[in-house]
């Protein structure tokens, strides 16, 4: 499989991901700069942390009118695997990819460091390699991970099981204090209802190799990796 890792303006994780798909999981994988309209054969395009285009306005806000975006809209309407991580996950709620809207955190305050994150459902090609409630250690890293939805739309994102990660603590209980940034129901990752597209606050690129001290974060790409060759 092909991976197409995005190139907005501000963008600073792209290299993280582009060396976790192509040196770690092996995979083709191609730069996709933001004024490009073709996707050049990725199946899964992955959206990268940063702060695109300053996030002056809104976090993510002004990525939604770059070129590329009409080309990922039809390549997920289409069925294609598409992956926000950290400011990724702003774009695709700004692009209308994803439902809800990541505010300021909580406390106000930039956080960086690790957190745990409980897995809640498998049944998406993104942790199609893992187990229902799998407990990861990922790093987070972000000033505006603060998940919001109304209660109607929270309800629907839990009866669809559309919340894929939350916030917990490392024996995977669901607390307020496990909750880095005030998150809805300590939501860190939801999908689409059609599954393909998927986004989360963590960064799993940035602990995807042992040598690091922690490779939790390799079971999305494995996962992606699996799901797609089991499709074929």
């Amino acid at each position: 499989m092909k991976f197409g890792i995005v190139l907005l303006p501000g963008s600073n994780c792209d290299h993280d991901a582009f060396h976790v798909a192509s040196a770690v999981v092996g995979a083709e994988t191609e730069m996709l700069w933001h004024k490009d309209r073709e996707l050049k054969g990725a199946d899964c395009v992955i959206v990268p942390g940063g702060f695109a285009y300053g996030d002056y306005l809104r976090a993510g806000a002004l990525a939604k009118f770059a070129p590329i975006m009409d080309s990922i809209r039809e390549h997920a309407a289409n069925g294609g695997l598409v992956l926000g991580i950290c400011n990724g996950f702003q774009v695709l709620t700004e692009v209308g990819l994803l439902p809800g809207a990541l505010m300021r955190n909580q406390h106000l305050r930039f956080i960086c460091r690790d957190v745990h994150l409980r897995v809640e459902t498998n049944a998406t090609p993104f942790t199609s390699a893992m187990a229902e409630g799998q407990v990861m250690k990922i790093p987070i890293a972000h000033g505006e991970g603060n998940f919001f939805a109304d209660d109607r739309t929270l309800d629907e994102l839990e009866a669809n099981g559309q919340v894929v990660f939350r916030y917990s603590d490392p024996k995977g209980n669901i607390t307020a204090e496990a909750n880095p940034n005030g998150a809805a129901r300590n939501i860190a990752g939801v999908c689409n209802r059609e599954r393909n597209v998927l986004g989360m606050m963590p960064h799993p690129e940035r602990c995807s190799e042992a040598v690091l001290g922690n490779a939790d974060g390799f079971g999305v790409f494995k996962s992606i990796v699996s799901a797609f060759a089991a499709a074929k």
